[in-house]
């Protein structure tokens, strides 16, 4: 009882402030892409299906595969739509805050761009340390997003929350609003879910 209710405060703070303090000559780098439209995909996965398996370069130089957790780890995927834009350079710090939920719950977040590796990688270093894999669905562009069914017409990303679970099969789907930061509490009662 008392972890949920530090869980809850913390949340809490987290959506009323912006998950990290930018300094000014990082704030000067984020591009302002201005109000965005939210939905321009047309989503191919369904809550209850197998999730498409697929390997993808992670910054720390690892490959990473969706089929390396299967039977070990709930996965939660972290799509964005773009980096050194406002949202997502928030979005992201804000779950080193919850590192502990995710491990309590077995399970791993996997960040996905479509950006090319040397971008990932001069911004996830402006955004802090992550505690998790960031990975660039860049070549063939886009091709993990679109087997997914969130690239966008403009060749970026969905901002989605996919989690899934032991099996690999999708147990949740939150495709947000793209000028919104999911609400952190719905991943984590989904993660509390698939533990019981």
């Amino acid at each position: 009882m008392k972890r949920k209710m530090v869980c809850a405060l913390l949340i809490a703070h987290l959506l009323a402030t912006p998950a990290v303090a930018l300094s000014d000559a990082y704030r000067g780098n984020i591009y302002d892409t201005g109000k965005l439209k939210p939905v321009d995909s047309v989503v191919k996965v369904k809550v209850g299906k197998i999730a498409p398996v697929f390997t993808l370069p992670a910054v720390s130089g690892r490959t990473v595969s969706l089929a390396d957790f299967r039977g070990k780890k709930h996965v939660v995927l972290s799509f964005v739509p773009a980096a050194w834009t406002p949202v997502c350079s928030d979005q992201w710090p804000g779950y080193n805050v919850v590192e502990e939920l995710f491990e309590e719950n077995d399970a791993v977040l996997l960040g996905i761009s479509v950006d090319n590796l040397p971008t990932l990688y001069s911004w996830t270093r402006q955004m802090g340390h992550l505690w998790f894999d960031v990975l660039s669905d860049f070549w063939p562009h886009g091709a993990v997003a679109s087997r997914y069914g969130i690239l966008r017409s403009d060749g970026t990303a969905e901002r989605a929350i996919i989690v899934i679970d032991k099996k690999g099969i999708i147990r949740y789907i939150d495709i947000h609003d793209i000028n919104q930061r999911p609400p952190l509490e719905s991943i984590i009662l989904q993660l509390e879910r698939l533990r019981k």
